[in-house]
């Protein structure tokens, strides 16, 4: 199993891609490497890649191409995202995106021929890099299309699907023939899966691109209703893998727990190396995880500004490269990756009863009645149950291939009410 970190820039955090110091980031490089990890995921700003509609800046390509050479000089491979998009509460549209210029990014034909030409850009630079582990279209660019964003760019799925279909084509046609080993891929934060307002969808994940994309955040709900160490916290990553393989209509497709931190804001720190070591362990159960890339690689430095405070402190190195306990424990488990087996024997499988495609989510979030029966049951058995969708049932699913033997239909009940916001501009609600 593949371990990771998401790469944030210890001087500058993505600001450094304005004026990139290169004995940083090797330095940072080091650090990561230090930590005996294989792989980072870097994030270019679009917007100083591509300040026009109709140019994507060379320079700017030399340089992505220059860090993940930077990275390959420290023994790691890359994951390159293209649209950034949304990072840590800042969203970062191009001003041809915007305002006077104000079109939807989703469905927009101008923008969506010029995103795949970004995308392809992107992918072309550093398709013959030996250490590129793959290229994702972008970062949870999911949270763009519904609310609670204040200026949503509103698609409907099939309009996703054509999007997703269009920069996932894009990228592979920049790759050429180079076949990476994590391939193309993009990424939804979890509002795909709880939330019923957004067009991205779990099929969307489970269908297009060549993994199945998860980030995983307890300060949703999970982590306040279960506390920091309790079942939904520390099994949330699990839940969401088992969540997502249910819409996998290939048994044998990989997963890749792409995102997951331990947010202070509902995590203390005393509690997060035990979180850190909890989350991975229970991740691992999941037959099919490809990787864990662990969010962040180095904590936000303190002299900037407007962050929400526990980005402070989601590195597993502070921003001056002194290693976290949460650092050493990831470190720890990476070294004993070998111990970290897959569930795979016969088991129990909870049916997601899917059959209203406008409701059916509400009841999969922290509170929702299917989120708490799973949790339920991973606490009486001591292991994390597998999940089936009843449409696939109809479809005459392979119960064998999966290693299901005993069926648990769950009520539908009516959710608390829970609102799915943003990660990080959330509110912690009261317990």
């Amino acid at each position: 199993m593949r371990f990771g970190v998401n790469y944030t820039p210890s001087q500058g955090w993505f600001h450094s891609w304005l004026d990139l110091d290169h004995a940083a980031i090797a330095r940072d490089f080091a650090q990561i490497a230090g930590l005996g990890l294989d792989h980072v995921r870097i994030f270019p700003l679009w917007p100083i890649v591509q300040p026009n509609r109709t140019l994507v800046r060379s320079a700017a390509l030399r340089e992505i191409r220059e860090v993940v050479d930077l990275a390959g000089e420290a023994g790691l491979d890359v994951e390159v995202d293209a649209i950034q998009g949304h990072l840590s509460s800042f969203d970062f549209l191009p001003s041809w995106l915007a305002t006077w210029h104000d079109r939807n990014m989703f469905t927009s034909p101008d923008v969506v021929g010029s995103l795949a030409d970004y995308v392809r850009a992107v992918s072309s630079s550093v398709a013959d890099a030996p250490n590129l582990l793959g290229v994702s279209v972008g970062n949870e660019v999911n949270q763009f299309a519904a609310r609670p964003h204040p200026h949503p760019h509103e698609a409907a799925p099939a309009q996703v699907t054509h999007w997703l279909d269009a920069m996932i084509g894009a990228a592979r046609e920049g790759l050429g023939g180079a076949a990476p080993a994590a391939g193309v891929t993009h990424s939804m934060y979890d509002a795909s899966w709880y939330d019923d307002r957004q067009p991205f969808l779990p099929d969307h994940a489970a269908e297009l691109g060549d993994l199945t994309v998860t980030h995983s955040w307890v300060f949703n709900g999970a982590a306040q209703r279960h506390g920091p160490l309790g079942s939904g916290s520390v099994r949330h990553a699990e839940y969401l893998l088992r969540l997502s393989a249910a819409w996998h209509r290939d048994p044998d497709r990989r997963l890749w727990l792409q995102e997951v931190g331990a947010p202070t804001n509902v995590v203390p720190v005393d509690d997060a190396p035990e979180f850190v070591e909890r989350t991975v362990r229970n991740a691992a159960t999941v037959p099919g995880l490809w990787g864990i890339t662990w969010w962040c690689s180095h904590d936000v430095a303190g002299s900037l500004a407007d962050f929400p405070p526990l980005e402070y402190d989601l590195g597993l190195l502070t921003s001056d490269g002194e290693v976290k306990p949460t650092g050493r424990r990831f470190a720890e488990l990476a070294e004993r990756r070998d111990e970290l087996v897959p569930t795979t024997g016969p088991g129990p499988a909870l049916v997601l009863d899917d059959s209203d495609p406008a409701t059916y989510r509400a009841q999969l979030g922290p509170g929702g009645s299917f989120f708490e029966a799973w949790n339920a049951a991973a606490s009486e058995t001591g292991a994390g149950p597998r999940v089936v969708l009843r449409s696939r049932l109809a479809e005459g699913l392979d119960l064998d291939a999966r290693g299901i033997v005993e069926l648990r239909p769950v009520a539908v009940a009516a959710p608390e009410p829970i609102d799915v916001l943003h990660p990080a501009v959330t509110p912690t609600p009261a317990l």
